[in-house]
């Protein structure tokens, strides 16, 4: 696959690298308000948030988006800044109501439940609204949209067909869906280029666009409301009509006189109405944050939303709804060229310091399990290509960066890997001195092994999610390749350590226990090779000392039940 997108798209060889790795660009941008006034303290961090947004949506990752004094935002991009990038950069934040035409499975591949999360939302004027994408309205935050896609490229978010003289009144009529919009529908996914262009569709057309998971798909009408009716948004507990409290957290949402008007109205008409038609969405750059079910007429203007929310998830809605309402103006004030603060030498010293510990890894296992630890080098070599691949993948089709503190994470990986190999074949060596033979130890210290190889790496895994979910910055990249390396470890020893180590058993050199092995029943203490054939009374030694030892230790390694049973044995010839 890798190849085929070198060849046909603008994959590469080798994974993309970082800003610190690389270098890249920098762009101051100041930002104020539309009507010219200053941009407040949580105002310019809720922009950063929306820059951070574009700037992933756009595939690129490990990105620095920080603020400098109270009205810039410096944002510092790996590689050569593309105008597609620079334009969502720039472009204002919009907050839009549109009524939804229809709904979908948003991703290109199966997504079970999807329409049933579309499905689930509700409204009322009091405390009822309910949302849809509210278990991952905190995903916004960290900007969720998908990169670049496969199916759907060529379908465009939004219809340039529509006959001017058969336009529809009604921005919620269904007679929009021409067949051309249904067909570019049917093509279109959430990880496609022109869901990454939703932002820019016209107002008075109809959109095709997605939820901030990228789980659904919509069509929704023309704009009816735009967000700058909306004078306030608060997470709070929702009451009940006697003012009761629920215990459930809900986004309260305060409009202005015009939008109380019209929002009145729009929700006297889909109040009601057939399914999905019933539902109305709240659209920012393109994507929609929430799109609830209108449950009564809101004449007050003051809807609320409600759903699945926690504290967090009901005030990241609110900071999207409030802010995204106030139109932000990007400029750029700089843009220059910035050197890897790191540089090639200092990947260098990192890729020599893994090296190191690699060659130590071999010589001890070459030291400790002889030709066995040849396993372990074509186990490391693999486990190294499988990572490199993935590694190079994820940077073509995710936008993925390779930074120093990814290449920590892969060289501490070397260490959890290897320690699953020794594991493995320590449990293989224990069978043996309890008498198994090796195709049979094999087996069984594959099964107490990899208990233990799952146990370990499973800790393992969960580190590295919950550092990537709360860590930022470069930080991610050493949680990522950290939690990557984790998965290739257990596939590698699973689907090839294990099937090489079985067919090596089965061969001359090991059946015979060589010295060199590593696997030498007699060098590893050993002294028979199964339980039954002690079952017999341990007589005198006619053999020397050194059998007599050795029956004596046999005798020593048997289990109660196996002594007892001797004994019961011995009574029994006596008697006799």
């Amino acid at each position: 696959m890798i190849a085929y997108g070198v060849f046909n798209s603008n994959a590469t060889w080798t994974p993309k690298l970082a800003l610190d790795l690389q270098g890249g660009t920098q762009v101051l941008l100041a930002a104020e308000q539309t009507g010219g006034e200053a941009v407040a303290g949580d105002q310019l961090q809720q922009a950063v948030s929306i820059i951070r947004q574009r700037v992933d949506a756009a595939g690129v990752s490990e990105a620095e988006i920080t603020t400098q004094g109270n009205q810039h935002i410096s944002v510092s991009i790996p590689g050569k800044a593309d105008e597609a990038t620079m334009q969502r950069i720039e472009a204002s934040a919009n907050l839009d109501f549109r009524p939804v035409l229809t709904y979908g499975i948003g991703a290109g591949s199966e997504q079970a439940g999807a329409e049933e999360s579309a499905e689930a939302g509700a409204a009322t004027g009091e405390a009822e609204t309910a949302d849809p994408a509210a278990d991952d309205t905190a995903a916004a935050e960290d900007g969720s949209a998908e990169g670049e896609g496969a199916e759907g490229d060529e379908a465009e978010a939004y219809d340039e067909t529509l006959d001017p003289e058969t336009i529809p009144e009604s921005a919620g009529d269904t007679a929009w869906i021409t067949p051309a919009l249904q067909e570019k529908f049917d093509a279109f996914t959430c990880d496609s280029d022109a869901a990454l262009d939703a932002g820019n569709a016209p107002a008075d057309r109809p959109l095709i666009t997605c939820d901030d998971t990228g789980a659904v798909k919509y069509i929704l009408g023309p704009v009816e409301l735009d967000g700058s009716v909306i004078t306030d948004a608060v997470a709070q507990v929702g009451t009940t009509s006697t003012g009761a409290s629920t215990g459930e957290w809900v986004v309260q949402i305060t409009m202005d006189k015009k939008g109380t008007e019209a929002f009145g109205k729009i929700s006297t008409r889909l109040f009601g109405a057939a399914e999905p038609q019933n539902q109305f969405a709240f659209v920012l750059d393109g994507r929609v944050l929430s799109a609830p079910t209108m449950q009564a007429q809101i004449l007050d203007g003051r809807p609320s939303i409600s759903g699945q929310f926690t504290q967090e998830s009901a005030a990241a809605l609110a900071d999207q709804l409030k802010f995204g309402a106030l139109p932000i103006d990007f400029s750029v004030q700089s843009q220059e060229d910035i050197s890897a603060t790191l540089g090639t030498s200092q990947l260098a010293a990192g890729l020599l310091a893994g090296l190191i510990g690699l060659l130590l890894v071999v010589v001890y296992s070459a030291f400790q399990y002889r030709a066995l630890g040849s396993l372990t080098i074509a186990s490391l070599v693999v486990a190294g290509i499988l990572t490199y691949l993935l590694l190079t993948f994820f940077s073509w089709r995710q936008g993925y960066r390779l930074s120093l503190a990814g290449v920590a994470g892969i060289i501490v990986a070397v260490g959890f890997t290897a320690d699953s190999f020794i594991v493995y074949f320590e449990r293989i060596r224990d069978a043996l001195r309890d008498g198994f033979s090796i195709e049979s130890a094999v087996e069984h210290g594959w099964k107490r092994a990899f208990r233990t190889v799952l146990a370990s790496d499973g800790v393992n895994f969960l580190a590295a999610v919950i550092l990537f979910i709360l860590a930022v910055g470069n930080v991610k990249g050493f949680a990522f390749t950290l939690g990557l390396t984790t998965l290739v470890d257990v596939i590698v020893i699973a689907f090839f350590t294990h099937p090489i180590m079985t067919l090596l058993a089965r061969t001359r050199f090991y059946q015979g226990g060589h010295p060199f092995s590593g696997l030498d029943p007699q060098k590893l203490g050993a002294v028979y090779r199964g339980r039954m054939q002690f079952r017999e009374p341990v007589v005198a030694s006619q053999g020397g000392k050194k059998n007599a030892r050795s029956q004596a230790e046999a005798a020593r390694r048997q289990t109660i039940a196996e002594r007892k049973a001797l004994m019961a044995d011995a009574s029994a010839g006596k008697e006799s």
